[in-house]
């Protein structure tokens, strides 16, 4: 089984990208990037015109997946994930392939090979996904939680169903580190859910699903949606924050260790008991996780012995607390100016695109709670002022600003991870160059980047 680092592995991919961009590839210096997963790939390859009125066939890109997943063999025989790489012509007109290994220190890129987040302390997580819930003092089950009834009405609607033991029960709850709520145990003493009790009965899912009011997951898969169940890359989770209204009925979290998921509404988003509410809520009270956001939750019904009664539809997002916001965005459709941004709560500050002179941050140094800047190149006036932020976790910048901190030694020392924004098309290696520099600091994993000759 041949290797990454063999150029017979990217010899098919290399032929489709040169045939397909050879104007490009003409002249010493044109380089193209790609990158495959063993999931996926994005590679710099022109595919065959559509046939009018038929639908693409395989055989159409039968050379690009021969190709593709020629180097996906490889990735498997190597034991590693994915790889990006850039097809160079060099000064003699001929071809040269870098292979390039983001190694454990680097989250994926989206412009290939460019990098994401440089993880510069390992395990290290954002803030928001450190946040424990807070204590809700006198939190207390809403009046229409009631155990003895959830059982009869669900009885009542599946008088076939296999319910669970209570040395099952007392199984799961060793299994989560958490007793269930009597509401919880109520549900499972009527149905388990497993789908071996079902046998050959096709309907016995959809009619457990109508009569509890979601997709109803076994005693078994029941689990704890912690901050660590709903992972977000350092790009984005750097940009997120823990904001709970004072009359929120839902914790702003990513997740808690009192979040106990039981079903899924059909969409992905998934339905769990909450013990630790906020303060507008009540302990037990159903909350919808969105599959599509990192952080919070959404109030369903308050009991569980409410939802399944009233089967209610819907739910709703906390909305903001009032106040000036604690992430900040300036650039031509929101703030105007860092000063705008300023304020002891801040605890993300993002420089975008804007009309004006560069930026100062002046307004936002010692700010005790501002731990994430990114500022696309060109923003900041005076990279320097950075050293005033002492409690940065994540410092995203442009090559540029970047250079200006390696060489005044003034790369904040907090920092957990880093990132490099790019803008427009830019040579990749000099991007990598600049990672590794970064990376060396925390004398953390560097980026591998094998250089392959293949010929005219």
């Amino acid at each position: 089984m041949s290797s990454i680092h063999d150029l017979a592995t990217w010899k098919p991919l290399l032929r489709l990208v040169r045939a397909s961009h050879e104007e490009r590839l003409a002249a010493p210096g044109g380089y193209l990037t790609g990158r495959i997963s063993l999931g996926s790939w994005s590679v710099p390859v022109q595919r065959p015109r559509l046939v009018p009125g038929r639908a693409s066939q395989v055989e159409d890109m039968q050379d690009e997946f021969t190709a593709g997943e020629r180097v996906q063999d490889a990735l498997r025989a190597d034991g590693a994930n994915s790889v990006s790489f850039m097809v160079e012509t060099a000064s003699d007109g001929g071809t040269l392939l870098h292979v390039v290994e983001s190694g454990p220190a680097v989250e994926p890129g989206f412009m290939s090979p460019f990098v994401g987040a440089l993880l510069l302390v390992e395990g290290a997580v954002p803030e928001p996904w450190r946040r424990l819930p807070e204590e809700v003092p006198g939190a207390a089950s809403a009046l229409s939680a009631d155990a003895a009834l959830l059982e009869r009405t669900l009885r009542e609607r599946l008088p076939d169903a296999i319910g669970a033991t209570g040395e099952e029960i007392t199984e799961a709850e060793a299994r989560l580190g958490v007793p269930l709520p009597d509401e919880l145990k109520a549900l499972y003493r009527v149905t388990r859910a497993r789908w071996q009790d079902w046998g050959d009965d096709d309907e016995a899912e959809q009619r457990v699903a109508d009569a509890v009011g979601c997709e109803l997951f076994s005693l078994d898969e029941l689990y704890i949606a912690d901050a660590a169940s709903r992972p977000c890359p350092w790009r984005f989770a750097a940009d997120d924050a823990v904001v709970t209204a004072p009359d929120a009925a839902v914790q702003g979290l990513v997740g808690s260790p009192g979040w106990i998921v039981f079903g899924d509404n059909g969409g992905g988003d998934r339905l769990a008991v909450d013990l630790t509410p906020g303060p507008g809520g009540h302990k037990g009270q159903v909350i919808v996780i969105d599959h599509e956001r990192t952080i919070g939750a959404g109030l369903c019904a308050d009991s569980l012995t409410r939802m399944v009664i009233d089967l209610p539809d819907g739910w709703h997002q906390n909305r903001d607390a009032d106040g000036p916001p604690v992430v900040a965005r300036v650039n031509v459709h929101y703030l105007d100016s860092v000063g705008a941004a300023a304020h002891p709560e801040l605890e993300v500050l993002c420089i975008g695109w804007r009309n004006g002179e560069p930026l100062s941050l002046a307004p936002v140094v010692g700010l005790p709670r501002l731990r994430t800047l990114t500022a696309i190149p060109g923003a900041l006036a005076d990279p320097l002022e950075i050293a005033g932020l002492t409690g940065l976790e994540y410092l995203s910048l442009g090559p540029e600003e970047w250079r200006v901190l390696l060489d005044a030694g003034a790369v904040p020392r907090s920092l957990s991870a880093a990132g490099i924004e790019v803008e427009g098309e830019q040579p990749p290696l000099p991007i990598l160059d600049l990672a590794n520099e970064l990376l060396a600091l925390w004398d953390r994993p560097l980026i591998g980047r094998t250089v392959l000759d293949a010929g005219r």
